[in-house]
């Protein structure tokens, strides 16, 4: 026979999982939103840069499943199942934690490279090149890294691009004073913040979850020992 307080924690930690699994669904829609939001601009950013959005999808993805799996553990009852389901749960915790502090510690190198790679495209200025920058710079309303006067030593000039479409002949003294890379930087920062309060809200359900199914667990063991 059941007892009150195990019924209480299974009913409660099917509704959790119920609960988990929109999350799921929300963890992959910002990770989308972010990857989109950021990823047009790909010429000059960094693929690590792109890998926390497409980890948070694949995560949302998985805590979509386990959620289904922490599910039928907890009406069934199955004492290994919820076991596995608080094993997977703190795997994917470990995961968002390790993601969280590598894109904390190298926060420094990534502005860095991504200024590099600005001032390289202009030295370079390939076909591939413009077209990446009047996409930028059209978009941010920005000109050059640092600004208008990067361009200077370019042999094809200021791109029009970095004028209002209006102007007919862009100059120094018509452009976009604003450089790319503050305005990038700013863009990929607000990206992550929202990668970061996406993962702290689903970290602290993700304990949650492991305590409930740890709970429920060891009642159903104490149940089944009788």
């Amino acid at each position: 026979m059941e007892s009150c307080g195990m019924n209480v924690i299974k009913y409660i930690l099917f509704i959790f999982n119920l609960i988990f699994a929109i999350s799921g669904l929300g963890i992959i829609v910002a990770g989308a939103w972010v990857l989109a939001d950021v990823g047009e601009f790909d010429h000059f950013v960094e693929s690590r840069i792109m890998a926390p959005p497409i980890v948070l999808i694949v995560a949302g993805f998985i805590v979509f499943a386990i959620a289904f799996l922490g599910c039928y553990g907890a009406i069934k009852e199955h004492y290994n199942m919820l076991i596995a389901f608080a094993v997977a749960l703190l795997i994917i915790f470990i995961i968002e934690l390790a993601v969280g502090i590598a894109a904390a510690v190298f926060k420094n190198d990534f502005s860095m490279a991504m200024k590099n790679t600005l001032k390289e495209s202009i030295k370079n200025y390939t076909e591939t090149d413009r077209q990446a920058w009047d996409n930028i710079q059209k978009k941010l309303q920005c000109c050059g890294a640092d600004g208008p006067r990067d361009w200077i030593d370019n042999p094809a000039g200021i791109p029009s691009s970095c004028c209002n479409e209006t102007m007919l002949v862009c100059q120094i003294v018509t452009a976009n004073t604003e450089g790319c890379f503050r305005k990038l930087e700013m863009r990929v920062q607000n990206s992550a913040t929202v990668l970061i309060g996406v993962g702290i809200g689903i970290a602290f359900v993700e304990i949650a979850g492991i305590v409930l199914a740890c709970c429920l667990a060891a009642a159903i063991k104490k149940e089944n020992d009788k």
